[in-house]
């Protein structure tokens, strides 16, 4: 979502890097396009001046005057900058008497339900007992829709035929009887000046006790979350926020003005669809991601959810000279699942930038087709790709709805791939690591 932002900032540390040494005109200079980026970006005023007027103390002085390159010094301390506007993570709250109960509120559309199921989702793989309660009983198939996602993360839903505050208050003393550990309370989209809604979220509140009050906001909304949330944290007094549609196309400003306005520390970040797409915040790497520096840990953790011992296989048969279609087949959808190809490149230093965005839609139409052609295959010319003769390859691009030329394409790259691993394999005696 920060790719406009990205690249006007990268002009301006491209610029400053051709100045050899600074002047603290040049530094004033590139701190006026940094400003305009910012404000463009939907970034609050008033944060962007305490962040300029931090970074211009330090760029002007002996860090940056003294440094063997003074543009990468400039880029430092505008990363560190921007890591303590981001402020320090909200770690989740799991104290307490049991069940501790997590209270989600928010402005109706901003993405509550799936996030409730997705936090639900990931504290139960962390070994807790976990109980969603389904009070949203204003908006039409809001409780079919957590029943729904509770099923498939396998999270029993809590719900009655009784007014909300009620509702939440029975629910939590089933899962109390029950013996579940968290209780997550989804309640209805509400606006801040609609004073009788605010007051049944306090009723609420007093009713369930809660642990965190957490506020979920669309980060697509830009200046209209930040105000938000700010009147949600004084009439109700919030704990965290969680901003949904990162991965959405917006200018961002909202997840950089958010923690400095309101004071309230963010502590997760929605990135997607699925039930796992649900990232801890981390300033850090929100703070990279804007500069272009890529996400190594995120892709680390993305590629968690592979198959290790598949993995592990595939690359000895890689090596071995063993490795089939079949098998190539499987690695890309092991890929596939840890998120769409564009987004996954963007947390690689060196290919994060705009100037290096890949057309995405392209590269997910390429494995596409790459899928079609092999499910195309019998499962002996999978393993066999040289018994592939003209009237073989003209049938799988008839069932692929492909042309030949492109299975002759993947032909040719795929035996490209086993010749170069081989030769890597016996000349260097390639020693491949075990996964833990």
């Amino acid at each position: 979502m920060f790719n406009s932002l990205t690249e006007k900032l990268q002009n301006v540390f491209d610029k400053l890097s051709r100045r050899g040494k600074l002047a603290e005109a040049d530094v004033d200079a590139g701190l006026r396009e940094v400003r305009l980026a910012l404000l463009e970006a939907d970034v609050h005023f008033s944060v962007v001046k305490s962040f300029l007027d931090r970074v211009r103390v330090r760029a002007v002085g002996a860090e940056v005057s003294k440094a063997l390159n003074p543009a990468q010094q400039v880029i430092k301390i505008v990363h560190e900058e921007l890591i303590a506007t981001l402020g320090e993570p909200g770690k989740l709250n799991l104290r307490g008497p049991q069940p501790r109960v997590i209270l989600f509120l928010g402005l109706q559309g901003s993405g509550k339900t799936t996030v409730a199921a997705k936090l639900a989702a990931k504290l139960r793989a962390q070994g807790e007992r976990v109980m969603l309660i389904a009070a949203d009983t204003y908006r039409p198939a809001a409780i079919q829709q957590l029943q729904t996602l509770g099923q498939q993360i396998d999270v029993p839903v809590f719900t009655a035929e009784e007014r909300p505050v009620e509702l939440c208050a029975e629910g939590v003393r089933v899962a109390e009887r029950q013996g579940k550990t968290v209780v997550i309370v989804d309640t209805a989209g509400r606006l801040q000046s609609d004073s009788m809604m605010m007051s049944e979220m306090l009723a609420i509140r007093e009713k369930v006790n809660p642990v965190e009050t957490l506020l979920v906001a669309d980060a697509m909304t830009g200046q209209e979350s930040v105000r938000v949330a700010e009147a949600f944290h004084k009439q109700i007094g919030l704990t965290g926020l969680i901003l949904t549609k990162m991965d959405g196309d917006a200018r961002g400003g909202a997840a950089i003005s958010m923690r400095s306005v309101t004071g309230v520390p963010i502590k997760f970040l929605g990135v997607g669809e699925k039930t796992d797409a649900l990232e801890v915040f981390d300033p850090g790497r929100v703070a990279s991601r804007i500069l272009g520096m890529g996400d190594v840990l995120g892709l680390i953790e993305r590629a968690e959810t592979m198959d290790k011992e598949k993995a592990q296989r595939a690359a000895e048969r890689l090596v071995s000279g063993e490795f089939t279609l079949e098998d190539f087949m499987t690695q890309l959808r092991e890929v596939r699942k840890m998120g769409p190809v564009g987004q996954l490149l963007g947390m690689i230093p060196g290919l994060s930038g705009p100037k290096n965005q890949i057309d995405e839609q392209a590269a997910e139409q390429q494995i596409k087709r790459i899928e079609a052609i092999i499910n195309s295959m019998t499962p002996k010319e999978r393993r066999r790709p040289d018994i592939l003769n003209a009237s073989r390859k003209r049938r799988i691009a008839a069932g692929s709805g492909t042309q030949v030329y492109d299975i002759n394409q993947l032909i040719k790259q795929f035996k490209d791939i086993q010749k170069l691993m081989k030769q890597m394999g016996n000349k260097r005696g390639l020693g491949l690591p075990r996964f833990r």
